[in-house]
């Protein structure tokens, strides 16, 4: 049986299988809930469908106008792919001996991807959902894809996502991947963006501790989250926050992800952003993101 990562009071431990033999029945059911969940995502990942596929189009591409017929919120109906683009950029150095490239991990349909290559020289980008890998690589190819948005019921409006002409969209290139085992073949970025990924991740430490070599030295981390911690998608034994621990702490996840940073990265800023995701017409998830940015020791 292959080696596995076990928590225990957030700390990673390495487990065998000559311990689960030993009597580690309990390993073993923790392995065996979290290759569940793995399965459950990949059979049955709500982001694989149509109407998911149009409202992230919407989401990413739509003007302001569409996005939301009735609220007015001047921030929230400002594109926020494109404001998490703006953030990377903005605390970006351009440097020699850091690389000019990025990477957007759980990239959606693409929107901060594209924004990202107007600075970077490559960019790539990586989601779980193959519908929207298909779709980001239309766009690549295209520049332009059409979608209907849902007013209400069965009626719908039809619309078009455009990659703004002056992006060089040959600069992108996507794939269908894992955050929690992503190929040890990347290489290192100047910038690194996660928006909205790390609590809908069977295994967010797993892709924390990959992070130091993702992120090139003096290079930046963009991180985007709610912490909207839910056992659908991460079991609650690895939960980065939520919950209170044996003594009866309170755990929260920026907390931890401090804990967990701190020995290669810098906290540079942190800034709340709102969301909002249109459903139908007059129905819409709206959300406030806490945004940190990370700078990667140069030593």
């Amino acid at each position: 049986m292959p080696v596995m990562r076990v928590l225990r009071e957030g700390r990673p431990t390495l487990v065998g299988s000559a311990v689960l033999l030993g009597g580690g029945y309990a390993l073993y059911r923790l392995w065996s809930r979290l290759t569940t969940s793995r399965e459950k995502q990949s059979k049955g990942n709500v982001y694989e469908t149509q109407r998911a596929l149009s409202e992230y189009l919407l989401f990413h591409f739509g003007s302001p106008q569409d996005l939301s017929l009735y609220i007015t919120d001047p921030v929230a109906i400002q594109n926020f792919p494109q404001r998490c683009a703006k953030e990377c950029v903005k605390h970006f150095t351009q440097q020699s001996d850091v690389p000019s490239r990025a990477l957007d991990i759980g990239c959606a349909v693409g929107r901060a991807s594209f924004e990202l290559a107007r600075v970077f020289e490559e960019v790539v980008g990586i989601d779980f959902s193959l519908s929207f890998v298909n779709c980001c690589n239309q766009l690549k190819e295209k520049g332009q894809l059409p979608y209907c948005v849902v007013t209400e019921g069965d009626l719908s409006t039809q619309h078009t996502a455009v990659v703004p002409k002056d992006i060089e969209r040959d600069r992108c290139q996507f794939r269908k991947g894992d955050a929690c085992n992503l190929p040890t073949d990347l290489g290192t970025f100047g910038c690194v963006l996660a928006g909205n990924l790390i609590c809908r991740l069977p295994d967010p430490f797993a892709f924390f501790h990959r992070l130091p070599g993702l992120v090139a030295l003096g290079g930046i981390l963009v991180i985007t989250s709610p912490y909207t911690w839910l056992e659908e998608f991460t079991p609650k034994s690895l939960w980065l926050g939520g919950y209170k621990d044996g003594s009866g702490k309170e755990v929260r996840g920026f907390d931890t992800m401090k804990r967990i940073f701190s020995p290669h990265f810098e906290l540079v800023a942190e800034k709340n952003e709102p969301i909002l995701i249109r459903e139908t017409a007059r129905k819409h998830q709206w959300t406030v993101a806490h945004m940190t940015i990370w700078r990667r020791g140069t030593v």
